[in-house]
């Protein structure tokens, strides 16, 4: 229980009633201004996947994915998806979407391993989206013109909810702060990463952190990432400059950093190659995924994932993510949050 965090005097602003019509209201209209912004379509996803084919996404590499077997394929195991970070480019492709344009989806996935607090359920619900680009856009300035863009539709849902409930007032920046791993392991060198996140989102608000998943100058990562869908191995003069990144912003709740998008442009042959080396993971040049990849089978893209429900919890000033979605928690952490005025769903 020492993990739960229990905001002093915490009353939530709106009732449950509000609270679901709020949901559905921010849902709406971030989604329409993230299609509008990106130029992205909207497609059907999968809950579940084969196991085997390198489709599925292998978070940091330890986290069980819920598997099932399947009775009409001779009982071939499948999963359900972590997230769709490599079934967005395959789909790119089947559907032949020209650069320039995208898709976009929701994203329903279990991860059974999850350590559960304020941000963390078992259940987790985002907007998955994926863009065709060109090998011109694949720089650090067309990364960050597509953070701008997505923080824009974060700003404008924001405007709405102060406008829909006034008693919510906004709080974010008018702008988004950009700022490498590397930099920031500088600024805060005694600090552990999380303290660093902590430490410059409460100082400007909204912050984009660069380069997660490669090593930086003290020997060890700001965070993990799977090696074969985000580019964090890029080089450049001054060594590796990761083409990737995670969007936090300052929660006023809870008093700490909150990541709402992680995102990047998308490994291509080289970028693949050079990450499963740096991993010792080259077996998985055997998948049907990355075999594929290597013929040139899927476009160049950009993509990533947007929380739906920390951004509902953010947008409504909410203490829990439980506050927002229906998910499993453990009898103490209910009887706690019970105690503290906080009521989950």
């Amino acid at each position: 229980m020492s993990k739960l965090i229990k905001p002093e005097g915490y009353s939530p602003i709106l009732d449950l009633r509000e609270t679901e019509q709020a949901i559905k209201m921010i849902k709406d209209c971030f989604q329409a201004n993230l299609s509008s912004e990106l130029k992205l379509r909207r497609v059907t996803a999968p809950l579940f996947v084969l196991r085997g084919m390198g489709i599925n996404d292998d978070l940091n590499g330890v986290e069980r994915p819920v598997t099932f077997p399947v009775k009409d394929m001779g009982d071939r195991q499948a999963e359900v998806v972590h997230s769709l970070a490599k079934w967005k480019r395959m789909t790119l492709a089947a559907l032949n979407i020209e650069q320039g344009h995208g898709i976009y989806t929701d994203m329903n996935a279990i991860r059974p391993d999850e350590e559960l607090d304020n941000l963390h359920s078992l259940y987790v619900d985002q907007w998955d989206w994926e863009r065709v680009m060109s090998k011109e856009e694949r720089s650090l300035s067309f990364l960050k013109e597509i953070v701008v863009r997505i923080y824009n539709a974060m700003l404008r849902t924001e405007y709405l909810v102060s406008e829909m409930y006034p008693q919510i007032k906004p709080c974010l920046p008018e702008k988004i702060t950009f700022i490498h791993s590397e930099e920031l392991l500088q600024l805060y060198p005694n600090l552990t990463p999380k303290e660093r996140e902590n430490e410059i989102t409460k100082k400007y608000g909204a912050v984009f952190i660069m380069g997660i998943g490669g090593k930086l100058t003290n020997g060890e990562k700001h965070d993990g990432r799977a090696p074969d869908y985000d580019d964090w191995s890029t080089i450049a003069e001054n060594g590796f400059q990761g083409l990737n990144g995670d969007i936090l912003v300052w929660n006023t709740v809870l008093k700490q950093a909150i990541e709402l998008s992680s995102m990047g442009i998308r490994v291509d042959k080289e970028a693949l190659l050079r990450q499963l080396k740096l991993t010792g993971e080259e077996k998985r040049l055997e998948l049907q995924f990355h075999k594929c990849l290597m013929n040139d089978v899927y476009p160049l893209s950009i993509g990533g994932g947007i929380g739906q429900s920390r951004l509902c919890m953010f947008f409504l000033k909410k203490a829990h993510v439980g506050e927002i979605q229906a998910s499993l928690w453990p009898e103490s952490i209910r009887e706690e949050c019970a105690k503290n005025g906080i009521p989950l769903i």
